[in-house]
C-alpha cells in the first residue's frame, strides 16, 4: 500500500519523529510517501536526518522528501499533518510579555487568553495558505490533521474559509483519563469514558468501571491522591464546583478561567511549580526556549542515542496513526476529535468547533450525537467559544475591532484589565508582532501612532509574574542529559502525557 504524507511544520523536536514512528509501526504502511516541509533548514534537516536513520535501522527503504518548497512537499499528498508554530518563540516570547505588564499572567498562552488570540491571528493567516497550497496540488479531498494551536480557533478557520476537510488532534483527553484511572487505581484501559466539550476544556461527563458509574466519586479519589492532590488543585476545584473533571493541565486551565490568575499574591495557592504544566508563569515558553536551545546543541548525541522502534508496543496515544490506518485498512478506531459541532454537542453552538469521541473506519470519520452537556460545563465552554469566534473572525477579515473585542470577552484577560488597558495592550501585541499579521497593515499603522503620541496607560514595564522561572543554559541542561531530554520532550506540541505517565 502506497499513499503520500506530508508533514507541515516537520522541524519540531520530537513529534515529527514521533508521530512517523507511529504510522511506521502499522505493517501496511512499510511503502508510503512521506515528506517534510518547514521554513526553518537547519532544523529540517536535523529532523530528517534522525528520522531517516531511525527509518533505515528498522529495515524500511522509505526516503523522506525533505524541502523548504511546502506545495512540493504537498503535491499528491492524501494526508497533511500540521504542526506549525507561526512566529516561533520570538512571538511566543510577546505573546507572554507584553500581556504581563498589563498583569494577565499566563502559564502557558497557545489557546485561550492573551496569547492564545494573537497565537491565533498569527496561525489562521497562514492556515488558510496552507489550505489553499492543499486544494491546488494536493490530492483530491485531502484530509488536514491539525496538531497546531489554538486548535479550535486554526481548525475552525481551516473548516469554515480554508475549503480543506481538517480534524484537530490534541491528546489532553488521554491523559485526563489515564489520571482518572491512576486516582482510583485501575488500569487506563479498564475505565470507560465519554468526554465531551472543546479542546482544552472537555469534561469527563461519565466515567465507568465495569458498568459502575464512578462519576461521582471522582472528586473524592482526587482529594485524597498524594500528587494530584498538590498539582491540580486548579481541576479538581473546578470539578469541586462544576462536578466534572476537565481535560487540561492545571497550567492550562487556570488561564482559560478568570478566577484563579487574577490575583498574583493568590496565584502561589493554585499551582505547582515541581513542573511548568502545573502553572508556572510562561512556563512552556521556559521550556521550550531550553528544549531548542538543547537539541541544536545536543543533536550530535540524538544521533548516537537508539533509534526508535517501530512496533506497536512503542506507538503513542497520539490518534493521527489510528485515524490514517482506521481510513485504509478499516480497523475500527475511537478516538476524540476536534470538529465542526454540527449538533453533536446539542448545548453548544453549531458552527464551533467541539472534542468528542468519535469513530474511524473505511466509512470515513463519524461523529455520534453526545448531547447536551450538563449545565455549567457547557457556560463555562460557551464563554471560550465566544471568544473563539470573534478571534477567528477577526484573523479573517483583519478587523482589529473585532480583535479587541475577543480581548475584552476573554475570561481572563477581562477579569484583569480594564477597557483601555485592553485597547493599549492589543496596539502593542499588534506593532510587536507585525511581520507575522500582514492582514493587519492598516490597523498596525494606526496602532503605531497611538502608542507614540504619549498619553499612554500606566504599564509594569519589566514585571516577571508571579511564578516565573529561569531557563536554563546549555551548560546548566549539560549537567543531567536525561533530564534534559525529558524538557526537551515535553516542550513539543507532540508529548503524550498519557503514555510518558506509565
Amino acid at each position: 500500500m502506497s499513499f503520500k504524507i506530508a508533514f507541515i511544520g516537520a522541524g519540531s523536536i520530537g513529534f515529527t519523529r514521533g508521530l512517523l514512528r507511529d504510522l511506521l509501526s502499522v505493517p501496511e504502511f512499510k511503502d508510503i510517501e512521506v515528506a517534510f516541509t518547514d521554513i526553518n533548514l537547519s532544523n529540517l534537516e536535523m529532523v530528517t536526518k534522525l528520522c531517516q536513520r531511525d527509518i533505515e535501522e528498522n529495515g524500511l527503504s522509505i526516503r523522506i522528501q525533505a524541502t523548504t518548497d511546502r506545495r512540493e512537499a504537498l503535491k499528491g499528498a492524501k494526508y497533511v499533518l500540521c504542526t506549525i508554530r507561526v512566529g516561533g518563540l520570538e512571538a511566543f516570547a510577546t505573546d507572554v510579555d507584553i500581556p504581563l505588564k498589563y498583569g494577565v499572567d499566563q502559564c502557558v498562552g497557545d489557546t485561550l487568553c492573551a496569547g492564545g488570540i494573537m497565537y491565533g491571528q498569527r496561525g489562521i493567516a497562514e492556515m488558510l495558505n496552507i489550505c489553499k497550497d492543499i486544494r491546488e496540488v494536493a490530492a483530491e479531498d485531502a484530509l488536514l490533521l491539525n496538531y497546531a494551536n489554538p486548535m479550535a480557533m486554526l481548525t475552525w478557520a481551516c473548516n469554515k474559509y480554508g475549503g480543506v476537510r481538517t480534524i484537530g488532534l490534541c491528546h489532553g483527553v488521554q491523559g485526563g483519563h489515564w489520571q482518572i484511572a491512576e486516582a482510583f487505581g485501575l488500569k487506563q484501559e479498564e475505565v470507560d469514558i465519554i468526554c465531551a466539550g472543546i479542546n482544552h476544556q472537555t469534561w469527563y461527563i461519565q466515567i465507568k468501571h465495569k458498568g459502575e458509574d464512578l462519576t461521582g466519586k471522582l472528586l473524592e479519589v482526587f482529594e485524597k491522591h498524594e500528587d494530584f492532590s498538590r498539582t491540580e488543585k486548579v481541576r479538581i476545584d473546578m470539578l469541586r464546583r462544576f462536578g466534572y473533571y476537565s481535560t487540561e493541565s492545571n497550567g492550562h486551565l487556570s488561564e482559560y478561567v478568570p478566577w484563579y490568575r487574577k490575583r498574583p499574591d493568590e496565584i502561589h495557592d493554585w499551582i505547582d511549580l515541581g513542573s511548568w504544566i502545573n502553572g508556572e508563569t510562561g512556563g512552556y515558553l521556559r521550556v521550550c526556549t531550553e528544549g531548542r536551545n538543547w537539541f541544536e546543541t545536543d543533536f550530535p548525541n540524538w544521533m548516537k542515542d537508539p533509534a526508535l522502534k517501530y512496533e506497536a508496543a512503542e506507538r503513542s496515544h497520539e490518534h493521527g496513526s489510528y485515524i490514517i490506518e482506521g481510513l485504509e485498512m478499516g480497523r475500527v478506531y475511537r478516538g476524540h476529535f476536534n470538529v465542526v459541532n454540527n449538533g453533536v454537542i446539542s448545548n453548544l453552538p453549531s458552527d464551533a468547533v467541539i472534542e468528542a469521541p468519535g469513530y474511524a473506519d473505511r466509512n470515513g470519520i463519524s461523529m455520534p450525537v453526545v448531547g447536551e452537556l450538563p449545565l455549567g460545563p457547557a457556560a463555562v465552554c460557551n464563554a471560550s467559544i465566544s471568544v473563539q469566534r470573534l478571534a477567528v473572525e477577526a484573523a479573517v477579515r483583519g478587523d482589529d475591532k473585532l480583535l479587541r473585542q475577543a480581548f475584552m470577552m476573554d475570561p481572563l484577560v477581562g477579569a484583569v484589565c480594564n477597557p483601555k488597558e485592553i485597547w493599549q495592550m492589543v496596539d502593542e501585541m499588534l506593532v510587536a508582532q507585525e511581520k507575522w499579521l500582514p492582514q493587519y497593515g492598516e490597523a498596525i499603522a494606526e496602532a503605531k501612532a497611538r502608542l507614540a503620541a504619549g498619553t499612554l496607560v500606566p504599564t509594569r514595564e519589566g514585571y516577571k509574574g508571579a511564578a516565573r522561572l529561569k531557563v536554563k543554559s546549555v551548560e546548566e541542561m549539560q549537567q543531567d542529559r536525561d533530564a534534559a531530554n525529558k524538557n526537551a520532550g515535553e516542550s513539543d506540541k507532540g508529548k503524550d502525557r498519557a503514555k510518558a505517565a506509565h
